[in-house]
């Protein structure tokens, strides 16, 4: 068995290191969103979290978190340790399966449109595969810059 100092095969540490880049990616895309929507609040653009947001406001919202899954994929992909796209795209999955199960568990309790977590829900994959491209066409070319003489 292949094992370094502290006892952990490669594989070990790959596994850890897969868990950490997705889970990194996640709290970047949450950080990113909450901070945004409390700082929209705070200067007074978006009512607080607690209250119902109009239409035009949730288009917003949908816009920047769909953004920042972009960015948090990139993240996701960046720290993976092998097949980054895959990672990116773990995360994407990841996040339809819970804004899926948000959208159901609030179906008939939110008092907000039923539309804005369903289109969270679809579009948490697209984001996840373009940051995981963006990621790939990053390292291909830089690759492509070391080998040039």
């Amino acid at each position: 068995m292949n094992s370094d100092a502290t006892g952990k095969s490669g594989s070990q540490r790959r596994i850890g290191r897969s868990i950490f880049a997705v889970v990194i990616g996640i709290l970047v895309g949450i950080v990113l969103s909450v901070g945004t929507d409390l700082g929209l609040h705070a200067i007074g653009v978006v009512p607080s979290l607690a209250e119902r947001w109009p239409d035009q406001l949730l288009i917003l919202a949908t816009a920047y978190r769909t953004l920042y899954g972009v960015i948090a994929s990139y993240i996701v992909a960046r720290l993976a340790p092998r097949r980054p796209l895959l990672h990116a795209l773990i995360g994407g999955f990841l996040g339809l399966f819970v804004n899926a199960a948000a959208a159901i568990a609030t179906w008939n309790t939110s008092p907000g449109p039923h539309w804005y977590p369903l289109a969270l829900a679809v579009l948490s994959v697209p984001p996840a595969w373009l940051g995981g491209k963006l990621h790939e066409r990053e390292r291909r070319s830089q690759s492509a810059a070391t080998t040039i003489p």
